[in-house]
């Protein structure tokens, strides 16, 4: 078995810090201006965020309101919340930049899990045929095609088009899609 050495990531696993305090996960969705929060829609339990270090453009999470740290300490309406916004998000993705597949993934238990933020949190990664060249393998670089700004500006243009949307956001006032899926 290959194994990969990351010694840069132990200082993000031996890190001495209260999670609750300043979990940026549970400050941005409470900022005023969505759009400089990178949150892009909002649902009754949860929200959708652009990553800050996208792997592919358009690549979002799917983060609770409670600051949780496991699936199973979701309650129920939360974690049907987060399920269906999961799907609203891949909806409003293929809108957006009409990827050719996802790759998705939790994140639970903080640096254990790799995750760099002690707050569970989905990955929606969008994919495209070949989207993976020689710069990853040879010249540990990934190439980003897309700033995250412009990013926000498709996949909120995603969101607002749904089936769910509450009130679609103003996208230069800064506000984020507001979604109901009618039983929260």
């Amino acid at each position: 078995m290959d194994q990969i050495y990351a010694p840069w990531r132990i200082e993000w696993v031996e890190r001495d810090e209260d999670p609750i305090d300043g979990c940026p996960f549970c400050v941005l969705p409470g900022r005023e201006n969505a759009r400089e929060a990178r949150v892009v829609a909002r649902s009754d339990h949860n929200y959708v965020l652009l990553n800050n270090a996208p792997y592919n453009p358009g690549h979002a999470m799917v983060i609770p309101d409670a600051h949780v740290r496991d699936w199973t300490d979701l309650d129920d309406a939360t974690m049907l919340d987060h399920a269906r916004l999961k799907a609203a998000t891949l909806a409003a993705t293929r809108r957006a930049v009409d990827p050719h597949g996802f790759n998705t993934g939790l994140n639970l238990g903080g640096g254990a899990a790799g995750g760099s933020v002690d707050h569970l949190h989905t990955h929606v990664v969008p994919r495209w045929e070949g989207d993976t060249n020689f710069m990853p393998v040879v010249g540990d670089t990934k190439v980003i095609v897309e700033a995250v700004d412009r990013s926000y500006e498709h996949l909120h243009g995603g969101f607002a088009t749904g089936d769910d949307v509450v009130d679609a956001g103003d996208l230069e006032a800064g506000e984020a899609v507001r979604i109901s899926f009618g039983d929260g």
